[in-house]
């Protein structure tokens, strides 16, 4: 019973955070347009790139970012994994390589493009390793208008 409990809570906690980031850009660009907020669109390697594995875990992880983010920002990661055993759905790749050839043509990774929920371009960043989760937000937010 104990055992069971464990794993519902995990489940139910596992979904909770997942539902910051968007399955899908469409639903991202979706919700934008519902709640009026920008889309944070990162391109990231999440399985080769060590900027973005470090950029995952010192701020889109961060509880900070989290809270923020979860009232401020529709979020969607067009990642681009090598390993097979990351590989993604057909359909995913190909929506991640066809919003790569629109917003990062020159494939920069890690590579954060805010947008405006028309799909506008506000602007563009990488990750600094010296920048908390206050600063990076601080950046992201000097972007909106």
């Amino acid at each position: 019973m104990k055992q069971f409990l464990i794993i519902i809570f995990l489940l139910v906690f596992g979904s909770l955070q997942a539902q910051e980031w968007q399955s899908s850009f469409d639903k991202a660009v979706g919700l934008a347009n519902k709640e009026n907020k920008p889309i944070i669109l990162v391109f990231s390697g999440s399985d080769w790139c060590a900027p973005c594995i470090r950029l995952e875990k010192n701020i889109w992880q961060s509880e900070e970012f989290k809270l923020y983010a979860s009232e401020h920002y529709v979020l969607y990661k067009a990642d681009f994994p090598r390993k097979k055993k990351n590989e993604l759905p057909l359909e995913l790749s190909e929506t991640n390589a066809a919003l790569a050839q629109k917003f990062n043509p020159k494939g920069h990774f890690p590579l954060v493009v805010v947008l405006n929920k028309d799909q506008s371009v506000l602007g563009k960043t990488g990750f600094n390793v010296k920048a908390s989760p206050k600063k990076y937000i601080s950046i992201l937010n000097g972007f909106i208008p």
